[in-house]
């Protein structure tokens, strides 16, 4: 996919809500070599998506080794919208706390006092953090109006020639 067609889908209105959600699913290899998927806060700065772990994470070893990941943003209404992402996965390991950290957990509802004391929280726990950011190589839109999964589209093309004939 070239990066022209990456934007052209990322810019879209239905891909806009989906990069302004909390929560992705963030799949990769374990050391293992088995699959994984893990729910994970997000944040978009408009050409990365950009998550937050612990330094010593198991999932830091394993994107070390194989930096390709993919990505799931959608939500839990019928039909869905999905937004799928995949990317090669570049590790930043920070002093304290990333800004964008703060930023990905600060559309959860929390009275002022209550983040307040959450933000403590977090700093007095964490000396730092590793950024996990990921640069979009692919992406799809599913909304099931517009946009389908490409075996369904395949279904919807061979029903109209079959409807034709």
């Amino acid at each position: 996919m070239q990066p022209n067609e990456i934007t052209e889908v990322l810019d879209r209105p239905g891909s806009q809500q989906m990069l302004s959600r909390d929560v992705a699913r963030l799949a990769y290899v374990a050391t293992d070599g088995t699959p994984r998927v893990i729910p994970i806060s997000f944040t978009w700065n408009g050409t990365q998506l950009v998550m937050c772990t612990t330094k010593n994470a198991p999932k830091l070893r394993a994107l070390r080794r194989d930096p390709s990941v993919a990505l799931t943003i959608d939500t839990e209404v019928h039909p869905p919208t999905l937004l799928l992402v995949r990317g090669t996965a570049e590790l930043d390991v920070v002093d304290g706390i990333p800004e964008e950290y703060l930023r990905m957990n600060g559309t959860y509802a929390m009275t002022p006092e209550q983040r307040v004391a959450w933000e403590a929280e977090v700093r007095s726990l964490y000396d730092g953090m590793v950024r996990i950011v990921v640069t979009p190589t692919w992406a799809k839109l599913i909304d099931f109006e517009t946009t389908l999964p490409s075996a369904v589209e395949e279904l919807v093309l061979e029903r109209e020639r079959r409807q034709r004939a």
